[in-house]
């Protein structure tokens, strides 16, 4: 198995800039493939976005302030946020199945999602093939953030990197995947359920790039043998069962201090752990559905959420980091000090996923997703 590696390094106010030092398969040069532009745009009438949850609701969230933003630049437009269903993108692989699917843009879309639609759908199905040069920001996403889709159906708008957070006064920091099978910390790691978080699967997808497809579910079983818990997604592992202090370490985000210094939170419970060195890089994506009916709007407001100020939007309240180069966004000093970017990033890349993903899904939910 191939594996994508990503190189950044840790670092205050420089941590977006080196963010933007991943490298990506390819040039990054765009066609102009894709939708033709109209001779005229329509931008009025209701967009219709999917997205997850806590997109909508929450500390906080960014959709709200999105909707204001963007109906206010387009008079004549509504935008109408949709929540995603409990199946994730399964639900629109089925309704894709009947040709069933009325809404025009899907808002949080991962490397993963898109392996999923492929290998269920017809390649290359569910979302259009974009034409980059109806988005002109397009060409300010970061280098390394490209999803690796061949079909180029997928724009990032924010990234993240997947890490331990863990609470100094009960452990010390863990340093290796190895470490988490010692004694020393026994019953306490909380995870999430590969099969309906996407921080689950990517720590999953994680193991897997340090273990292999061989040895991957060998390593879980030690991680059960010494008592981690698996709950059913994010919240419920890090808003429940963490910050309740059932446990001292959660699988979250490494930006976790930046929602600790805006809280007021004790950070000695919230220190971050780079397995291996490494964070898991997780960008999240937008695409226009092939059915879309306003898909001019779906342009434009795909251009819209690489702007400047929903980029610093979307990045604070997500607390994630921004799609775009760091030059185009001011983020404040507490960003920069607590967002933290792995030594080394990395991802299991759309080409490894491609044929695996639900095999190794599945493996792994026979025998862990009720710990």
């Amino acid at each position: 198995m191939k594996r994508r590696t990503f190189v950044g390094a840790i670092g205050g106010g420089a941590a977006l800039g080196l963010a933007g030092c991943l490298t990506q398969d390819g040039d990054g040069s765009s066609d102009s493939n894709g939708d033709p532009e109209p001779e005229e745009l329509d931008l009025s009438g209701t967009l219709e976005v999917v997205t997850y949850e806590s997109m909508l609701d929450g500390d906080n969230p960014a959709g709200p302030w999105l909707k204001e933003a963007f109906e206010e630049e387009y008079p004549d437009a509504e935008l109408e946020w949709t929540q995603l269903p409990d199946q994730g993108i399964n639900h629109y692989i089925q309704r894709g199945e009947q040709d069933d699917i009325d809404a025009d843009v899907y808002f949080g879309l991962n490397v993963d999602d898109l392996v999923s639609v492929d290998d269920n759908l017809e390649e290359g199905g569910l979302f259009r093939e974009l034409n980059r040069d109806r988005i002109d920001r397009s060409s300010r996403v970061r280098d390394g953030l490209d999803m690796g889709d061949p079909h180029d159906r997928v724009l990032p708008y924010d990234t993240g990197y997947i890490s331990l957070v863990y609470d100094e006064n009960e452990v010390d920091e863990p340093t290796t995947f190895d470490d988490l099978t010692e004694a020393v910390y026994e019953d306490a790691l909380l995870a999430q359920n590969a099969q309906s978080s996407d921080p689950g699967q990517a720590f999953l997808l994680w193991t897997i790039d340090a273990f292999g497809e061989d040895g991957y579910l060998d390593y879980w079983r030690d991680l059960r043998e010494n008592g981690v818990r698996v709950l059913e997604d994010w919240s419920e592992s890090y808003n429940g069962a963490y910050m309740n202090e059932e446990r001292p370490m959660v699988v979250s985000y490494s930006t976790d201090q930046v929602f600790a210094d805006e809280f007021g939170y004790d950070f000695a419970r919230h220190q971050i752990a780079f397995l291996n060195d490494q964070g898991y890089a997780n960008p999240e994506g937008m695409a226009i559905f092939e059915g879309a009916t306003s898909v001019d709007l779906a342009y434009e407001f795909l251009d819209f959420a690489l702007s400047n100020d929903a980029q610093a939007e979307i990045a604070e309240r997500n607390v994630q980091f921004p799609a775009v180069e760091d030059e185009h966004v001011d983020l404040g000093d507490e960003f920069d000090q607590y967002a933290h970017v792995p030594p080394e990033a990395v991802t299991v890349g759309y080409d490894d996923l491609r044929g695996n993903l639900d095999e190794w899904v599945d493996d792994w939910a026979r025998e862990f997703a009720s710990q």
